[in-house]
């Protein structure tokens, strides 16, 4: 995994695969941004694990370095990209690529990470630092609901992770997070109980009920994936998020089913 290479157009594959025939990275070596540092093998496969990765998944690493994480998820049957800044790193990944038989599934581009397209992604295991990561952010936000993130070392600021790891026996470079990317919730929502008017901070949320009498109630609550709970008073609201619609189970004062759909 690459700690912070990256930048756009993708070269010829002749002149890289033949620059691949003598070039070996060192860690520690310097980069764009950062000097590179590998993700160690154990770490890759735990992560992989940790973002339950299948034959079903598209998988994208973003600053791939020498192509090993996204060689083994291929290796378990998902389609995998690596977007890579060094030209030297790309041709070494996709020969490598080519001797682990998965060529066919593990793709290799020399480009800018805040740059690529990751909208077909569903998992993105990164070894970044908090600044790339927070940079990123945005596009994570742009993801799906349910998405999986899972960061080598670093946490991403305010998200709350779903999951942790740490390698037994295990010096630096040791642990792995999970995050699910949220469903946007922010806006106003029509409920029978009223309107709901609802801010998002990440997992977060909190606002107000509005009763059709015109009384506020205060709400908070969590948002993970497309799973959302809020209380507004007595009530306890658990369910799912559709596209512009919620439904549920409400327990408390009321009891019975509810469903929300967003106004604006």
């Amino acid at each position: 995994m690459d700690l912070g290479r990256f930048a756009l157009p993708v070269l010829l594959a002749a002149p890289l695969v033949a620059a691949a025939q003598s070039y070996q990275p060192y860690e520690g070596q310097p980069g764009k941004d950062v000097v590179w540092v590998p993700t160690t093998r154990p770490l890759v496969e735990k992560m992989l694990d940790l973002a339950a990765v299948t034959a079903k998944d598209y998988v994208i690493d973003l600053g791939s370095g020498d192509g090993r994480m996204v060689i083994a998820a291929a290796k378990r049957g998902a389609r995998a990209l690596g977007v890579e800044y060094e030209p030297e790193m790309v041709a070494l990944a996709r020969k490598s690529a080519e001797e682990a038989g998965v060529a066919d599934r593990a793709t290799f581009v020399q480009g800018d990470m805040f740059e690529a397209d990751i909208s077909k992604a569903t998992v993105l295991p990164l070894f970044l630092l908090p600044a790339n990561l927070n940079r990123l952010v945005p596009k994570f936000l742009e993801l799906p609901a349910g998405t999986r993130i899972v960061t080598n070392t670093y946490r991403i600021d305010d998200w709350v992770e779903e999951k942790q790891m740490a390698l037994p026996d295990c010096v630096t470079w040791c642990s792995a997070y999970l995050y699910l990317v949220p469903a946007k919730l922010a806006g106003a929502w029509k409920l029978s109980a009223g309107e709901l008017r609802l801010m998002q901070q990440y997992q977060s949320l909190e606002g107000t009920l509005v009763t059709p009498d015109g009384r506020e109630i205060k709400v908070e609550g969590k948002v993970n994936a497309d799973h959302v709970r809020f209380t507004g008073g007595l009530d306890v609201y658990t369910g799912r998020v559709r596209g512009q619609q919620m439904f549920g189970e409400v327990s408390g004062a009321s009891g019975g089913h509810w469903t929300a759909t967003r106004i604006r």
